[in-house]
């Protein structure tokens, strides 16, 4: 997959890679029918989406979800589903940038939905896959952040491998 998303959004991605890393794990953490979502301090309204976050070197990727589902949630979790591994070249002109996403399904089992790193996450609360699919999604798209158009199309593929898991039909 390859994602434009301009100079300026690709020298933010390449701030985050401490230690070099070219990836991210995205969580669809869920407590019953309902889906953790996040809101970042930098956004100038309100635009939720699915928690992630990186590997610390040496960390597992049962290590590191756990982490950052308690940093981003409060959350404690049980991993249940690796969804996707998605390979994407984010371009911003000429210059790119290649990137992996991880994509889980997991099931909170304790904690409280409370953001343990507020100066990364400004809060934290529950929501539905359809309006994860709605108003969610439009205030994503919205925003006219290309990053947040590439969470989009993540969700929109996470969301599809979900309902092939519970064969549900799920609106978009």
């Amino acid at each position: 997959m390859e994602h434009e998303i301009g100079q300026a959004e690709l020298a933010f991605v390449r701030a985050t890679q401490k230690h070099g890393r070219s990836h991210d794990i995205t969580l669809f953490i869920f407590k019953n029918d309902y889906l953790a979502l996040i809101r970042k301090p930098m956004f100038d309204r309100p635009i939720y989406r699915a928690p992630s976050g990186g590997l610390e070197p040496e960390e597992s990727f049962e290590e590191g979800a756990k982490r950052e589902s308690l940093e981003e949630t409060g959350l404690e979790i049980k991993l249940e589903n690796y969804l996707l591994r998605i390979h994407v070249r984010f371009t911003g002109g000429e210059d790119y940038l290649n990137w992996t996403s991880h994509v889980f399904k997991a099931r909170a089992i304790g904690g409280e939905l409370k953001p343990q790193n507020t100066s990364e996450i400004a809060e934290a609360r529950y929501g539905t896959i359809e309006e994860l699919q709605g108003p969610v999604r439009q205030a994503l798209l919205g925003s006219g952040r290309r990053l947040l158009a590439y969470r989009v199309a993540l969700t929109d593929l996470a969301v599809d491998v979900l309902q092939g898991m519970t064969g549900q039909c799920l609106p978009r």
